[in-house]
């Protein structure tokens, strides 16, 4: 009877965390925010600690401000830098006229078509590839809607200015002690566990701190390398470094991401470009983008990616594969962002409190 008791308020205690996370979710979301923050400004508030000037060293409150500037600084030129780019580009995008676009390619849709015809596939509907493109590249261009969008945003000044804050009080305090996010968790759980929970969230830290810092490092090396290749192939330099932007964030998904991120990049790319010829001009523009994305995937893929997905999480590459895939299918592409770095904080506490199964041991056998 006291067991069924004790399971009875253990899960009504489960349903109430729940219905305070979900009710304090946008306090849930800054404490996340800064906690991704502080660990990414970790190795810094580590370097200014081991500053000495003779026998003076800085302060870790000092430190902490320091870091937490910076990281605001960093922030702050990013978005210094490609907003106004951003809504520039919209606002020239919004004027394009794509019935010039649709008019070049009548000649290739009908050769397509034609080449179609000739498989002669029994049973096929009727397949207008022209009609179908022009419908499907109205609702991608439709950049009045990304204009309307960021008109928008205005409105949310005021709640980004209170989320600003929170999030900068918060991350300073998460550098300043840091171990003050593990304290705050670990007084919420049982004495009983308190070693084991202990060390599995060190772990995590420690992993996560490699992830997020590799994610950074990741989508900023793509960025420079698309914006240096398209301003090669002959894109303005404001344009690729956009179409950079465009691809460098959609890397952060996995695996789809960075294909949703090159059409992306190619429209943006060719969209500006329609006055020009399609064989002599457009069309080979197109390739040149094209082979910029592919060494830039390779360049990722050889480089980037082993490094943030094999040694940050230590986790195997297929491994890595099969738990995107199925959050993916479970919760949609965007969930995905978050796939690793869940799977991480999942496999470090089952090394912790299941390493007695035989498949728990076999997928956490590299952490430390």
């Amino acid at each position: 009877m006291n067991r069924v008791l004790k399971y009875l308020l253990f899960g009504i205690g489960i349903i109430v965390v729940i219905f305070a996370i979900w009710y304090l979710r946008s306090i849930v979301a800054y404490i996340l925010i800064a906690a991704v923050l502080s660990l990414i400004g970790r190795p810094l508030i580590n370097f200014l600690g081991k500053i000495r000037i003779k026998n003076f060293t800085l302060p870790q409150a000092l430190s902490a401000i320091i870091t937490v500037f910076i990281l605001w600084l960093v922030i702050y030129t990013f978005f210094r830098v490609f907003i106004p780019l951003i809504i520039g580009q919209a606002a020239e995008f919004s004027k394009i006229d794509l019935q010039p676009l649709f008019e070049k390619l009548q000649d290739p849709f009908r050769k397509i078509e034609e080449a179609y015809k000739e498989l002669n596939v029994k049973n096929a509907e009727a397949l207008s590839l022209q009609e179908y493109f022009t419908n499907k590249l109205v609702s991608v261009l439709n950049f009045s809607v990304i204009s309307d969008f960021l008109s928008s945003t205005a409105g949310l000044i005021g709640n980004l200015f209170i989320a600003a804050f929170a999030i900068t009080f918060i991350t300073f305090f998460f550098l300043k002690d840091k171990s003050l996010l593990i304290n705050g968790i670990m007084m919420f759980v049982p004495t009983e566990y308190e070693d084991q929970t202990h060390h599995a969230l060190t772990s995590v830290k420690r992993l996560l701190t490699r992830y997020f810092i590799g994610i950074v490092c990741q989508v900023t090396g793509i960025i420079i390398l698309v914006t240096i290749g398209l301003s090669i192939v002959g894109l303005k330099f404001e344009r690729a470094l956009l179409i950079g932007l465009v691809v460098g964030i959609f890397n952060v998904i996995p695996y789809i991401g960075p294909l949703i991120g090159e059409v992306l990049g190619l429209l943006l790319g060719v969209a500006p470009n329609l006055s020009l010829n399609f064989y002599s001009d457009l069309l080979p523009l197109m390739g040149y983008m094209m082979l910029v994305f592919i060494i830039v995937q390779v360049v990722d893929n050889v480089l980037f990616q082993p490094l943030i997905f094999g040694k940050s999480v230590k986790a195997h590459p297929l491994e890595v594969f099969l738990v995107i895939l199925i959050t993916a299918t479970l919760f949609g592409p965007f969930a995905m962002i978050i796939a690793i770095p869940t799977y991480t904080v999942i496999r470090v506490f089952g090394k912790e409190f299941f390493h007695q199964y035989k498949l728990v041991k076999k997928l956490t056998e590299h952490i430390d």
